[in-house]
């Protein structure tokens, strides 16, 4: 390092320090306290190994040449991890960014649709899997139905149908013929096929030939399907006109039984959100003029994002005899009777990688959750000399080949091995960008002396994110390291959502002063100018009207009602309130 006095010599003798100046460092010195005493002007320039005189610079750096390359460091850092927007300047652009720089999605050349990389999918695919298996424990199966559905099945169902009638894709024609050099429709269909937006006309077609009696009942099915919705304002994962998703149909000898699973489904939701995602969520039931089109009664459960809006995460739906009487599926009861059968209808779709992007996603990127995380543990080797690399590479395959026996939540853990011919520090930020939680830098020091450098996603700009470890120690203690990552994600999404509920707004004026506020709900723990209020409703038709006004809905009835609602208002039309509901802008 550079003393004071060099710094005071003539800069000719600055040229005599080839070892502490480079030709590759153009970089501003700042002077200490005392040092500034001795050359009071505040900065020195060094360029290309010369004194090139007094120029004030932003950015501070120390004295001396290891001062310099610990400032290309974090240059190179900043540069490499550094998003373009920030949540608090712009958090929708900040949203987009994250699909971008995780490298999990991007935009079609389908106006509306979205391609899902592999990152993205893998953490499809992980959500999938823990879903699929606690549907399959409540004896449901797996099935498949058709895309296409006949215009004819969704006239039976006026209600329904107007729900979903502007969001529809027609098939009109068969083939495409050339006509004056272009490719034009040629051959009409008969009937014109609906795109499947959601399957209960054409699955409440098949029960109506399945169920015969009431031997037959209940049945319980799931598929693993796409969908088509023609929305206007696609936005990657929340809103695609083609999108992927998980839909439940059951039919049932009784209100009871459907009302039952429609429950049962939706605490299976709740479950796989806060404990695969690590998204916490409210359970509830929708009001009236939110209910899925043509069911008795919807039930939702309902996310906080780290702006404040709400994400409906998933739905489940109790269609009482409607469907069965469009389609009519029937039934004869133990008393040798006809009947109509109850059914239910329930899912999630790819919204729910939204949900998580919002939900853990920081200013310096992804965050997956380990239980969806497509790889669980990254180990990157750090070469710095070809000699070493063999070695290196043969250490680095006998971690993991004794992580492979570990078992985080009891399932066979996820590692990848990057081998890719890229430098160590661009792998490192691409991973950190990705959001895997466990990235794993191993060099020759490492070997040497049986380390590991261990750097957890979440805690990425924490003293205690960066560790060397003892080998066998990271390896033994693999699982709950891992586990406790997926708890803290929950517990910190947790507290967001807990400390952003508003129970304290008992007035209309305060109420509409509270939402005149744009969403500018900051997630580093400190409280914002938007979330959530819970509060009185009155349960009255004029509501609609007054949501519409102020750019608000009822996300949710919440399960858990005061006992007693004497003295308590709606929020929105001042009459007394009958009971408590979300209310809260929305995705």
């Amino acid at each position: 390092m550079l003393s004071a006095r060099e710094l005071t010599q003539p800069h000719s003798n600055i040229q005599n320090h080839p070892k502490k100046f480079s030709k590759q460092f153009d970089y501003s010195i700042k002077l200490t306290e005392n040092q500034r005493k001795l050359f009071p002007f505040g900065f020195i320039s060094a360029s290309l190994g010369t004194f090139s005189g007094i120029e004030p610079q932003k950015q501070p750096a120390a004295l001396g040449r290891r001062a310099f390359n610990c400032d290309i460091k974090k240059k190179k850092r900043n540069k490499l991890m550094a998003l373009k927007n920030k949540r608090q300047d712009n958090y929708p652009e900040w949203y987009q960014n994250i699909v971008a720089e995780a490298d999990m999605a991007e935009n079609s050349s389908s106006p509306g649709c979205m391609v899902i990389k592999p990152w993205g999918y893998g953490i499809w695919e992980r959500i999938r899997d823990v879903m699929d298996e606690k549907i399959k424990a409540t004896d449901h199966e797996n099935c498949y139905f058709p895309m296409f559905i006949p215009l004819s099945f969704f006239q039976k169902e006026a209600e329904h149908v107007d729900g979903f009638a502007k969001e529809m894709a027609v098939v009109t024609h068969s083939r495409l013929s050339m006509k004056d050099g272009k490719l034009v429709p040629d051959s009409a269909l008969d009937e014109p096929l609906i795109v499947r937006p959601t399957s209960e006309a054409i699955i409440a077609d098949s029960f109506s030939k399945w169920v015969k009696s009431y031997r037959d009942l209940p049945v319980l099915i799931n598929q693993w399907a796409n969908v088509v919705r023609w929305e206007m304002r696609p936005r990657l994962f929340l809103r695609t006109r083609e999108f992927l998703w998980q839909e439940g149909h059951t039919a049932h000898a009784t209100a009871e039984e459907a009302e039952k699973e429609t429950i049962q489904m939706l605490h299976i939701y709740q479950d796989v959100c806060e404990n695969a995602l690590a998204m916490p969520v409210i359970p509830g039931r929708k009001p009236e003029h939110e209910k899925f089109p043509g069911a008795v009664d919807t039930y939702c459960i309902e996310a906080m994002m780290q702006d404040g809006k709400a994400l409906q995460a998933g739905t489940s739906h109790f269609l009482g005899q409607n469907f069965a009487k469009s389609a009519n599926i029937t039934f004869v009861n133990k008393q040798n009777q006809p009947e109509y059968a109850y059914t239910t209808s329930w899912g999630v779709s790819t919204r729910l990688i939204g949900g998580v992007i919002m939900t853990h996603a920081d200013d310096e990127g992804m965050a997956v959750p380990p239980r969806i995380a497509p790889y669980q543990i990254i180990l990157i080797p750090v070469v710095k000399k070809p000699e070493d690399e063999s070695e290196i590479m043969e250490y680095i395959e006998q971690i993991r080949q004794e992580l492979l026996g570990k078992l985080p939540f009891g399932e066979k853990i996820r590692i990848k091995f990057d081998k890719r011919d890229r430098s160590s520090v661009d792998k490192f930020w691409e991973w950190t960008r990705k959001g895997a939680p466990v990235i794993c830098e191993i060099g020759k020091r490492d070997v040497d002396g049986g380390k590991i450098m261990v750097k957890e996603r979440i805690k990425i700009n924490t003293p205690e994110g960066k560790q060397i470890v003892e080998r066998d120690e990271f390896i033994r203690g693999i699982e709950g390291r891992i586990e406790n990552l997926q708890k803290q994600m929950f517990e910190t999404a947790q507290a967001r959502l807990a400390s952003n509920i508003r129970t304290d707004i008992a007035t209309q004026e305060a109420f509409r002063a509270y939402f005149a506020n744009a969403n500018e709900w900051i997630a580093d723990g400190q409280p914002g100018k938007v979330a959530f209020v819970r509060g009185g409703w009155s349960n009255d038709p004029d509501s609609e009207a007054l949501l519409k006004e102020m750019k608000i809905t009822i996300r949710a009835i919440p399960f858990d009602q005061p006992s007693d609602m004497s003295g308590k208002i709606c929020l929105l039309t001042g009459k007394p309130a009958v009971m408590e509901v979300i209310y809260a802008r929305s995705y």
